[in-house]
Parts: structure tokens; sequence; C-alpha cells
């Protein structure tokens, strides 16, 4: 199973190939798609992403886990969060998000089992 392609990325707006949703947030990993909705782990732009909001995607077996802190990059990751994808020998990736999109397409292309979790706006 491979992991989808993010077809476009702007403020407010992600489209992944092969799905008709369009997301905010999302979350993806090979074989699916679904928005990220923070009220579901209480996430706030501080302290930011925190293991509950990747539970899923690391449960799906990625390699690599890709980390969209949104346009201005305003979305934190504390070293917690870090340290919680390096435990589970997780390659994890932390950019800006069309920096992040662009890298989570290419490993996607090259076959890597990668996921991601990606902001839209600030």
């Amino acid at each position: 199973m491979t992991s989808p392609e993010i077809a476009s990325v702007s403020w407010g707006r992600m489209a992944v190939r092969g799905c008709p949703a369009t997301y905010k947030d999302c979350k993806l990993w090979p074989g699916g798609s679904r928005t990220w909705d923070w009220r579901e782990t209480g996430t706030e732009h501080s302290p930011g992403v925190q293991p509950a909001d990747l539970e899923e995607v690391v449960s799906k077996g990625v390699q690599t886990l890709v980390i969209g802190r949104g346009m201005s990059e305003a979305l934190k990751v504390p070293a917690s969060t870090l340290d919680y994808l390096r435990a589970r020998g997780i390659d994890v990736r932390v950019l800006q998000t069309e920096r992040a999109v662009r890298e989570y397409n290419a490993l996607a292309a090259r076959g890597v089992r990668v996921g991601g979790v990606f902001h839209s706006t600030c």
C-alpha cells in the first residue's frame, strides 16, 4: 500500500489525490487520509503537536513521519513528541507546510512508507 499524494496545498486547503474531500488540517498514511481535528486531543499551536495526535498515523507502520507546522510555522512540535517518534524508530521531518508537502510527496514517490500531519493555515 502506498502513501497518497498531496495534490495541492494553499492557505486553509489541502487536496489529496483520489480523495473527494478537501482538508484544512489532515493526517495521511499508506493507504489513507482524514481530517486532523485538533479538538480530538486538545491540540493548540502551543505546546503543539502531541504524541496523541500521531498515534493513528504511527499505528499504520510508517517509516517516516512528516509534520507540517503551518504556512508561518506557528504550530509547535515539542521535544517530547520527537522523542516519542524516535523511540519507535520513526524518522521525523518537521517543516513549514509547503516544504513539508514537497518532502512528503517526494518520499511517497520513492515508495517510502511515509505518513504526515499537516496544518494548512498559520
